[in-house]
């Protein structure tokens, strides 16, 4: 099938980054559909892809995007055949920002009329907060939960599911209009990094105490902070490395990322009794497929019974592609950033 695509052609700045261009999508295999995009989403880790930072990313020139919400207008031999015509959400290895994107049968959910932003937060983010906090070390009740990103697409999930569970929940943020929104959420504590050093707003909040379980999008130097922070029995969740977008130096940049994380003695870790979690859903949907269809299930499950309510940050209609991601690399925007596809 030939189809368009925005690909990624070049590094840097969002409104020179990307270019329509033609894409022929390989045949359909026995467990694979083809979705008609809707919508697509936008993640952190595509504004580090653009940057060059993203070591997963494809080659350029590469068309970016792991969910889409669309139509199925294509299924391989072995999948079922209802599934035609169905309006779903949809996980993806790369390729969303297309008209058209394949998948596997088992990254799709069907949905209902659900707004579109808000089934695009549940696939990408969702199922990553889901994936940490309900499945690969369950969030427990009066656990002391530090959220960084807190307004972010991840991170106004993990504070719905933190409280879910009876925990209370600290929320970092990086301007003061964001407060309201993560407190609305259910967060107990807000602190505001541009106004002071986290670590030290944090123990304030503590009190005495240690954090149970810190989950970080960030790297950096707020490993070693998020190390000192955690008491016996605490979880670090790493799931991105968002400190070093913005960067200006390189390879130099990226060394004193690494640099700045430290080297961690697993003969520390068990003295201590504290666990650092690597979390990258990609590799979880290659080598674990059953896991990833479980928590799409399950988000979309509690999204529909009330129980999650996902934060649209915007849709943009495609030819502002440019725009949605200056927004998202800015740190203004809140909530899920979707882009609009139009009908042809």
């Amino acid at each position: 099938m030939t189809t368009e695509g925005y690909f990624l052609v070049k590094k840097g700045d969002a409104n020179q980054a990307f270019e329509l261009r033609s894409l022929e999508l390989p045949a359909v295999k026995a467990n694979e559909v083809v979705v008609e995009v809707e919508a697509f989403g936008l993640n952190y880790a595509d504004v580090m892809a653009r940057n060059g930072l993203y070591r997963g990313a494809p080659p350029m020139p590469c068309v970016l995007g792991y969910e889409a919400v669309g139509t199925i207008v294509e299924v391989g031999s072995d999948v079922q055949s209802d599934l035609l015509g169905r309006r779903v959400m949809a996980f993806c290895r790369f390729g969303a920002y297309s008209r058209h994107v394949v998948t596997m049968d088992f990254a799709v959910v069907p949905v209902g009329e659900e707004d579109a932003v808000e089934l695009l937060a549940l696939c990408t983010q969702g199922v990553t907060a889901y994936y940490m906090a309900e499945h690969l070390a369950p969030v427990h009740e009066n656990d002391i939960v530090l959220v960084h990103a807190a307004a972010g697409g991840v991170g106004t999930l993990l504070i719905q599911m933190a409280k879910r569970r009876g925990a209370a929940v600290i929320a970092k943020v990086g301007r003061s209009e964001k407060e309201a929104l993560v407190k609305e959420l259910g967060a107990d504590h807000v602190v505001n990094y541009r106004t002071g050093d986290y670590a030290e707003q944090v123990r304030k909040v503590l009190n005495g105490k240690k954090l149970d379980v810190s989950f970080n999008p960030a790297g950096g130097s707020t490993f070693k902070k998020d190390m000192s922070l955690l008491g016996a029995d605490g979880r670090m969740f790493v799931f991105g490395g968002s400190e070093l977008s913005g960067a200006k130096w390189g390879i130099l940049s990226a060394i004193s990322f690494v640099f700045k994380m430290g080297r961690v003695m697993p003969v520390m870790l068990m003295g201590k009794s504290k666990s650092i979690l690597g979390v990258n859903m990609l590799e979880i949907a290659d080598s674990k497929p059953e896991v990833m269809k479980r928590c799409l299930n399950e988000v979309v499950k509690m999204y529909q019974s009330g129980a999650l309510k996902p934060q649209s940050g915007g849709m943009f209609p495609e030819d502002q592609l440019a725009e949605a991601h200056a927004l998202l690399e800015s740190g203004k925007s809140t909530g899920k950033i979707g882009v609009s596809i139009n009908k042809k």
